[in-house]
């Protein structure tokens, strides 16, 4: 996983980066809620060879500062912007430097999984193998009763949870 920042489980706690050097085998990773100068983090102290590939969820200036520090033909699969959902559209905040993405050819692609239903029996049956074999690792959290969906959705804006949050109804 050399040179792969995942910043969904990159959050508010320093229990979560070391959850995922130490459990889900990630180089590194950092707090971005932390760090003032997200450039300076990213190239001084956690990827000072650069950022092969980036799956970005949160966009803003995370996604501007990456921008800054991808390797020629980095990756960035899209799957949300959170830093940006809870702002009208003329209040987002734009991304300066898509240029870079020319010179180093980077590929930048959103996705949806609706888009990808009809892969799904493999993508099962191939992740059920991974997690047997330990090398795809999970954190789930359980909340019993329709009484906890709020809560339950609330912490996934407000990086309290770490992993998956379930909510259980019987």
């Amino acid at each position: 996983m050399t040179n792969l920042i995942n910043t969904m489980n990159v959050r508010v706690l320093l229990i979560q980066v070391k959850l995922i050097k130490e459990e889900f085998g990630y180089d590194d990773g950092f707090n971005y809620n932390k760090e003032s100068d997200f450039d300076a983090a990213l190239s001084k102290s956690y990827f000072p060879d650069g950022i092969d590939v980036y799956l970005d969820n949160v966009g803003g200036k995370m996604l501007e500062a990456v921008l800054n520090h991808v390797n020629k033909y980095a990756r960035i699969p899209l799957c949300g912007m959170i830093s940006q959902y809870n702002k009208v559209w003329t209040e987002r905040e734009g991304i300066r430097n898509l240029l870079n993405m020319v010179g180093k050819e980077v590929r930048m692609e959103g996705f949806m999984l609706e888009s990808y239903w009809h892969r799904f029996g493999d993508f099962a049956r191939d992740m059920e193998g991974y997690i047997k074999e330990g090398k795809v690792k999970s954190k789930n959290k359980i909340n019993l009763g329709i009484e906890s969906f709020l809560d339950s959705l609330s912490s996934l804006f407000s990086s309290s949870n770490v992993g998956k949050v379930v909510v259980r109804v019987k």
